[in-house]
């Protein structure tokens, strides 16, 4: 880690879940002239960079969008080429993540991910699943709108079979039905490429969540906008609907 960054960041208030919206690596490449998927291949480099440092600093949790119920609708020759690289990745990197301790996860849909994408996937998670280090958290084949009528189904259904009082349906049960049942709600969200959306993304969980928008392509994210990032989050307060207050150096 860069010295004189490390210096400014408080050590006992790193987040302890980060989601990040990794948008821009079509415009990263555009912007050379390479094709669309070059931008996805240097946007690895950018998750592998964000994946450490996020281990050594302490953060518990990354959750990066990987890909949305609506990138389907991308061209199939890109959505192909992306659960190629995808499994690919995983495949090479598997190893590394398993020996770093870091716990491999995933969120969403896999049901119409294809099998041998979806295969590896799971392998992955199966051999990390009792290490104690970073969760590293996919959310593939994710939409949070979808999540949510999902979970709404799973209380009708007990509601209709009499094992659950409509009148006992609060914040907690509902967020026991989320994919993201068995992790704290994340601290900080930053999407890059200077969109300002949340592109049904974890829209429950974010509900008092610090934002973070950068200008800059997701293949150009790395450990210094981080840290910069963090930076941020450590200056605001987090009231929470009361008085906050501010983190001190």
């Amino acid at each position: 880690m860069q010295e004189p960054i490390k210096e400014k960041v408080l050590m006992d208030h790193i987040p302890k879940h980060i989601a990040i919206i990794m948008d821009g690596n079509g415009r990263w490449a555009k912007a050379r002239s390479l094709p669309r998927i070059s931008g996805h291949k240097e946007g690895i480099n950018s998750v592998r960079e964000i994946t450490r440092v996020c281990g050594e600093i302490g953060v518990r949790h990354l959750t990066l969008y990987t890909f949305s119920t609506e990138n389907w609708k991308r061209p199939s020759s890109e959505v192909s080429a992306l659960m190629h690289l995808l499994l690919k990745t995983i495949k090479e990197e598997i190893e590394e993540l398993h020996r770093e301790e870091v716990r491999f996860t995933i969120i969403g849909d896999l049901d119409t991910i294809p099998s041998r994408t979806a295969k590896g996937l799971m392998e992955g998670v199966k051999m990390t699943e009792k290490n104690t280090g970073l969760n590293l958290n996919l959310a593939l084949n994710y939409g949070s709108r979808q999540e949510i009528i999902k979970a709404i189904k799973n209380l009708a259904l007990k509601v209709q079979s009499g094992d659950l009082n409509p009148a006992n349906i609060d914040i907690d049960l509902l967020s026991d039905c989320l994919y993201t049942r068995d992790i704290p709600d994340p601290d900080l969200l930053i999407r890059t490429s200077g969109e300002c959306r949340l592109s049904n993304f974890l829209l429950w969980q974010i509900a008092y969540t610090e934002i973070f928008m950068t200008e800059l392509f997701w293949p150009e994210f790395r450990e210094k906008q981080l840290m910069d990032a963090i930076l941020d989050f450590q200056s605001r307060e987090r009231r929470f609907g009361n008085v906050g207050q501010k983190i001190q150096n």
